[in-house]
């Protein structure tokens, strides 16, 4: 009965940590967004970090769709050979790119990347008391800290998946035709016949909700770091770990919305 009852309260106290760390993360979203329409603006700011989380992200979220698309291409045509169903190989990796894999591989690159960085950077700035002197100099943390990555990385993860849309495509063409023999026009004839505005939404609003998700988690691990530099590399693990989470979690309640019959 006393191990049942040291279950349960392990069941409960666990099941409180939960609840009281999403209410705490709820809560501090909604005071970034509550920011974001109040002055003062800082978009110097803003720019510069576009420019980090877009610009200095194309490399790998380049390499990572370029590929991907080449495997699924080459992946695809092995198993529809098997069912004599090769000319659907097009159709397939245009749909798994733009649905899925586009905005899903794009989100956990730059979660890797950048949510990692934002925590690092923030958690740095809490164990060395620079947050505390920002408010001290009478500048919100939030509206200079918080808004800026959090607007820029919502904004710039759509365009970073329109590029990994169209080299996904192209890594799938590139296969199709120089390795698998289709025929280019063909290809590209199948590739645009069952492709729809719909597909291409739904992943560009899939990058927007996981560019503030990745923004919101390593702010908020950063910003409520503790403990010195261990404190820090726990932020840093946390931030990436929750927005990979969450970025796979909001991806089937996106998909729900859109593709549910």
């Amino acid at each position: 009965m006393t191990a049942l009852l040291d279950l349960l309260a392990a069941i409960g106290r666990g099941l409180f940590a939960v609840l009281s760390a999403a209410g705490a993360v709820t809560l501090f979203a909604l005071q970034a967004v509550s920011h974001i329409v109040r002055p003062p603006f800082y978009p110097r700011l803003l720019l510069r970090q576009m420019l980090e989380i877009g610009y200095f992200s194309l490399p790998v979220v380049a390499l990572t769709a370029i590929f991907s698309g080449m495997v699924l291409a080459l992946q695809s045509y092995t198993g529809f050979a098997r069912f004599s169903a090769e000319g659907a190989v097009a159709t397939v990796v245009v749909l798994s790119i733009t649905r899925e894999l586009g905005p899903v591989l794009a989100g956990l690159m730059v979660a890797g990347r950048i949510g990692a960085a934002i925590a690092a950077e923030l958690g740095t700035m809490r164990v060395t008391d620079q947050i505390d002197a920002l408010t001290t100099l009478s500048t919100n943390p939030m509206k200079y800290l918080v808004v800026p990555r959090v607007v820029a990385a919502t904004l710039v993860l759509p365009m970073l998946v329109v590029v990994a849309d169209i080299l996904g495509v192209l890594g799938g063409f590139i296969v199709g035709v120089a390795k698998l023999e289709f025929n280019p026009g063909a290809y590209m004839a199948r590739t645009w016949e069952f492709l729809e505005a719909q597909d291409v939404i739904s992943g560009l609003v899939k990058a927007a909700v996981f560019g503030f998700v990745i923004a919101l988690m390593g702010c908020y691990q950063g910003y409520h770091s503790k403990g010195g530099a261990q404190g820090v590399g726990a932020a840093t693990t946390n931030a990436v770990v929750s927005a990979s989470i969450l970025i796979l979690t909001f991806n089937y309640v996106i998909t729900e919305l859109f593709f549910a019959r």
